[in-house]
């Protein structure tokens, strides 16, 4: 079994961190490469890095982004956020990247999760799937950055990106991201209870509780936050320590990092 993990997301615009509210209203947080070092400093287990922007123009800034990264980061990083191709998947793990996390281009074209995972390893490969809750009390899945639905029932779609090759699933809650009220429990159960690979919870962490429900209510594997540790709110090192007391098994802080 492997242990819960705690997993820290920096939206990267434009060669900056970035953080909103239900992908929107973005505000500025910090340089990725410092916020990154910081957080592997405080225990974290992995980093995220998405491009919200995902442009063409600005995907020379988001691998060098990723090289800077890797060159003082041991942990860990996944990157996503406009990789369309299996050619976009190798630029990025050549640029130090250890995932990649895939959503739009899957939804286009699925056999691009089966070539990353016969390429590259199912181990890098990262399925994203956004979801929010419709009016027959199920989940849609959206693309573009939580902007634009999908015909795609979620927990269906993250079934079948599975079966494809994804050897990962990061779940994240549209209606939950940044009001730090919880992650859907209710959804990531759902997911992790169809797959039979690991699933990251993502979008509402806003309490210790929070974290400790998504692993153990929600069955996530790993649950991702961003926000409370942007503003300050708390550390990795103090979730592990909450964690830890409520008996989660998490990876403990090495000492050279106490």
């Amino acid at each position: 079994m492997l242990r819960p993990r705690i997993i820290v997301c920096l939206d990267v615009d434009d060669g900056r961190v970035v953080k909103g509210t239900r992908f929107r209203d973005l505000r500025d947080v910090g340089d990725p490469v410092e916020l990154a070092r910081r957080y592997e400093e405080e225990g974290a287990d992995e980093v995220v890095f998405l491009d919200i922007s995902a442009s063409h123009e600005g995907r020379g800034t988001l691998l060098e982004t990723v090289r800077r990264t890797a060159e003082v980061l041991f942990i860990p990083l996944t990157v996503g956020g406009g990789v369309r191709t299996v050619e976009d998947m190798g630029s990025l793990l050549r640029a130090g990247a250890d995932k990649i996390s895939v959503n739009s281009a899957a939804v286009r074209r699925p056999e691009v999760l089966t070539e990353g995972a016969e390429l590259f390893g199912s181990q890098c490969v990262v399925a994203s799937v956004d979801a929010a809750r419709n009016e027959g009390g199920s989940w849609t899945h959206y693309t573009h950055g939580g902007r634009e639905p999908t015909e795609l029932d979620a927990v269906a779609w993250a079934r079948e990106c599975a079966e494809r090759g994804a050897g990962e699933i990061l779940l994240t809650s549209i209606d939950q991201d940044g009001a730090r009220t919880g992650y859907d429990l209710e959804l990531t159960r759902a997911v992790a209870e169809q797959v039979r690979v690991p699933v990251i919870a993502s979008g509402g962490a806003g309490s210790f509780e929070h974290l400790r429900d998504g692993l153990t209510e929600g069955r996530a594997d790993a649950v991702l936050l961003a926000g409370i540790l942007h503003d300050g709110l708390t550390t990795v090192r103090e979730i592990k320590e909450a964690l830890a007391g409520w008996d989660v098994p998490v990876r403990p802080v090495p000492e050279a990092l106490r």
